[in-house]
């Protein structure tokens, strides 16, 4: 793998992770207040 490689394989991560973490977020504040 070359450098040249790395930004477009690091695109879809990067897109990828902020909405995971809010629908864990929401998930978790939806469905167990007893949790939090």
């Amino acid at each position: 793998m070359t450098a040249s490689n790395l930004p477009s394989v690091s695109v879809p991560p990067v897109g990828l992770v902020p909405p995971a973490i809010t629908m864990a977020f929401s998930l978790l504040y939806l469905e167990g207040d007893d949790i939090l």
